[in-house]
């Protein structure tokens, strides 16, 4: 049976039937495969299905390839960003010690606010002068988690970029995410280009800020720089010009609303735009509450307070010394340079005295118009418009104020006229904003003498009817002659000008300084710039080097005629009066300003000593050595005259005028002083001898002869040529006339033991003041006026003579008794004529030389 068996597994040999069909085994259930191989999962998806899922791991390896490559590319790009960014980045270190540009002051000597100088109105806190209340406004405006980050606020930056791509279908403006220190990053480094390389470099910058600087000195810098509108840089500035305030004062209100304008200051003006204001308002109180600096009880009651700006309240200036400041300004700008000058919080103290700054500039003012009216006439009307009732109020209005009018003088116009009086019409405007309205008064014939028709600089007679001077329609300046306005006097911008220094001759501080009639018609500062022929003012100069040789005030002099050779041909120089005084004193000879006695003079005594003394004095610095310069044919300005002349009151010590005191930085440190005095033994505590201020000035002359010029001009006011300037003061008082050839300057330097005033008097344009105006004329009584205002509250005081001098008495030239100063052991040396031998008609003086050439066409200087 065994043999029989079929097998299942393979056919019969020779057998031809058909194959068996395979046997298909079945694992048993849970079995494993026969073969030991594990089958294959099945493959989900129905027919097919395997190879999605091979495709799907393809695609993610694929996909994680290409993002591996992509991210690889974007750090090698990054790098490459941040590579190029901080190629050339800007140093940021200076930001440690950095200060905000700060307006610089200027006090006058009674510390009154003389001008501000500034690019940007600015005030600098340092932060611990900020209260927390406007700390928090601004950062929770601005960088709410300004505290916590690094420099830039990922978080921040994250909501910026799903904000802005969520408004881009709408439109909207995109929003930024700089952080306060990415803002000072921007304003103070790297600018405000909007391109991704500035926002690259702002972060960089804004990391290293952070490494570099505390937060408390970010949000400092940050506060003091922000621009906040109204031209207020800062947030002391701003508090200032919306509400007249200073930080401490502040409601929660006003500190929001000027946290709220950085965003968009010009936008957020609540003037302008009041609920746009109001809103941004609301949001940073909101945001303070968010941020646990207020309650929302303080917030919600904030928000009901109106935004109600005052506008800064300008500190009270001094009104006057507009060239005084300007000359300021510009010494400032020379020592500092003009950025630490109108940028650096400079503190400046004036010697400036602003009630005599006042009375000198009236003073000019009144001698400029009083010659105006006596030589210069009437010159005709501003302008000619209709005088109709309809017509003359706007026509009036659109005409151009004259500049150098001064504040009192009204614009008006002439409405009708009659023989003996004229009505005019002017716009007055009420202080309170409202429209100008018309004003009328008369202005009489009487008082109108001066008046004269000017036809090409020809003066005709005192008009003798109102037509001859007016007429309807013309366009006058008129001053009202008390409040009520019923009665109105002509006015006239003088053509002539002039200017004044005042200075204390101990320390050279310059008191008041005028440097024309207005400021307003001219910026040029005649005391400082121009530069005029000082004619005899120069004088004292030639007989200075006189007196140092050793001659003493009453030697005989000879006033004779002279003829002298020069390059140009024959001089024959000439007194003013024409007539000479044969032999006379050398106090004669100045009192009276004889020409041919000090042409003489400095021909014997050498006309390089008469170079080196202006030279001495800073007059003339480089004096061309010709006679013709003794009679005051150089050029030099009014206020080296007056430091020239202060040398003589300061016992011979040199004079350096000066207008600033001291100049400190804005913590205070004092960076310039003009006084270089020092004091012996004030630092070595108790001491046998009290401390003594040592002055250490250059002394240019003697203290002898710099008290005989003293006492030799002290005659000049009491019975020479300047006696207009000592009238009915009852003071020792010196001084000295100038004029030049045919008439064309006018000076005058007068002084006290206290105060130095010198004079000019002419026109910018060289030109004839007229027949007879002299120094003594039109200069002498503006000394008069400036030493009657400098003087009035205080008493006499002499001179005081130095020791070794010898004061004698000897009788003058109008028989009156004075104190002659000698030189010890020149007592009896001034019997004889200079030069020996000589008689009252003849020329005692030897012509020695020295005198050089002279320029024949100053024959007329005296």
């Amino acid at each position: 049976m065994a043999s029989n068996e079929l097998r299942a597994d393979r056919p019969l040999v020779g057998d031809r039937a058909r194959p068996a069909p395979p046997v298909v085994q079945r694992p048993a259930p849970g079995g494993p495969p026969p073969g030991g191989k594990p089958p294959r999962p099945p493959r989900s998806g129905g027919p097919g299905g395997g190879g999605f899922g091979r495709w799907m791991r393809r695609l993610v390896g694929w996909g994680f390839s290409m993002g591996l490559a992509i991210a690889v590319v974007a750090c090698i790009a990054l790098y490459g960003l941040y590579r190029q960014g901080i190629g050339d980045l800007p140093d940021h270190a200076w930001l440690a010690d950095y200060q905000p540009p700060q307006m610089s002051r200027m006090y006058a000597a009674d510390s009154q606010l003389m001008a501000e100088m500034a690019l940007e109105r600015r005030v600098f806190l340092p932060i611990e002068a900020i209260p927390k209340r406007v700390q928090d406004a601004f950062v929770a405006a601005e960088d709410q988690r300004f505290w916590d980050h690094h420099g830039v606020d990922p978080l921040g930056l994250a909501r910026a970029v799903m904000t802005n791509v969520e408004g881009m279908a709408t439109g909207r403006r995109a929003i930024g995410a700089s952080t306060i220190t990415q803002q000072v990053a921007k304003n103070m480094l790297v600018g405000n280009d909007r391109t991704i390389m500035r926002k690259v470099r702002e972060a960089i910058l804004a990391f290293r800020l952070e490494s570099a600087m505390s937060k408390q000195r970010i949000l400092e810098i940050y506060l003091n720089e922000i621009f906040l509108g109204q031209q207020a840089y800062g947030v002391a500035s701003a508090a200032m010009n919306y509400f007249n305030k200073g930080l401490d004062e502040l409601t929660l209100s006003e500190t929001a609303f000027l946290a709220a304008l950085p965003k968009a200051p010009n936008n957020l003006n609540p003037n302008r735009y009041p609920d746009a204001a109001r809103a941004r308002r609301d949001y940073v109180l909101d945001r303070m509450v968010d941020d646990g600096a207020i309650t929302a009880a303080e917030a919600q009651a904030a928000k009901q307070d109106a935004i109600v700006t005052r506008g800064r309240a300008r500190p009270d200036m001094v009104a006057t010394g507009q060239y005084f400041t300007e000359e300021v300004r510009r010494e400032l700008v020379a020592r500092f340079g003009q950025d630490q000058t109108t940028m650096g919080g400079l503190v400046v103290r004036t010697s400036m005295e602003p009630g005599l700054q006042a009375a000198t500039e009236n003073a000019l003012r009144e001698g400029l118009i009083g010659y105006d009216r006596r030589r210069g006439g009437w010159r005709g009307p501003v302008a000619k418009i209709s005088a109709r009732d309809t017509e003359w109020m706007p026509a009036l209005e659109a005409t151009a104020r004259p500049a150098g009018a001064l504040p009192e003088w009204k614009l008006a116009v002439v409405r009708d006229v009659d023989a003996r009086a004229a009505r005019v019409a002017w716009l007055e405007k009420p202080a309170d904003g409202r429209p100008a309205q018309p004003r009328q008064a008369t202005m009489p014939l009487e008082g109108l003498s001066w008046a004269r028709a000017n036809r090409n600089g020809r003066i005709g007679g005192a008009p003798r009817r109102m037509q001859d001077v007016v007429a309807p329609g013309d366009v006058i300046l008129v001053e009202p002659a008390n409040e009520r306005a019923e009665r109105v006097a002509l006015r006239q911008i003088p053509q002539v000008q002039g200017a004044v220094v005042a200075l204390d001759p101990q320390t050279g501080r310059v008191l008041a300084m005028a440097g024309g009639f207005s400021f307003e018609q001219s910026w040029f500062n005649r005391a400082t710039q121009a530069m005029r022929q000082p004619g005899s003012s120069f004088k004292p100069f030639v007989y200075l080097p006189a007196l140092e040789m050793g001659i003493p005030p009453n030697q005989r002099l000879l006033d004779a005629p002279i003829e002298i050779m020069t390059p140009q041909g024959l001089w024959r120089p000439g007194n003013y009066s024409r007539n000479t005084n044969g032999w006379v004193t050398m106090r004669t000879a100045l009192e009276k300003s004889l020409n041919l006695v000090t042409i003489r003079l400095a021909q014997e005594i050498g006309i390089d000593k008469v170079a080196d003394a202006a030279a001495r004095f800073g007059v003339i610095p480089h004096m061309p050595k010709v006679l013709s310069m003794s009679l005051g044919a150089g050029e030099t300005t009014v206020l080296r005259m007056a430091a020239g002349y202060a040398s003589f009151v300061a016992g011979g010590k040199q004079v350096t005028p000066t207008l600033i005191d001291t100049v400190q930085d804005r913590f205070g440190r004092l960076v310039w002083r003009a006084d270089n005095r020092h004091c012996d033994g004030c630092a070595n505590g108790p001491q046998a001898e009290p401390p003594k201020l040592v002055d250490d000035r250059k002394q240019v002359t003697d203290p002898i002869s710099a008290y005989q010029m003293v006492s030799l001009l002290q005659g000049v006011v009491q019975r020479g040529t300047g006696t207009a300037a000592g009238k009915g003061l009852n003071r020792p008082i010196g001084g000295k006339s100038g004029t030049t050839n045919d008439y064309m300057d006018n000076w005058f330097v007068g002084f006290t033991p206290e105060i130095v005033v010198a004079v000019w008097v002419g026109f910018d344009e060289p030109r004839s003041l007229g027949d007879g105006e002299t120094g003594g004329g039109n200069a002498a009584p503006i000394v008069h006026d400036v030493l009657e205002a400098a003087l009035k509250d205080s008493p006499p005081v002499p001179f005081r003579a130095p020791p070794g001098i010898a004061l004698v008495r000897v009788q003058a030239s109008n028989g009156e008794t004075i104190l002659e100063p000698f030189r010890p052991g020149t007592e009896n040396a001034a019997r004889a004529p200079i030069g020996g031998g000589g008689s009252e008609g003849g020329d005692g003086m030897a012509h020695s030389g020295g005198g050089g050439g002279a320029d024949s066409s100053l024959g007329g200087l005296y």
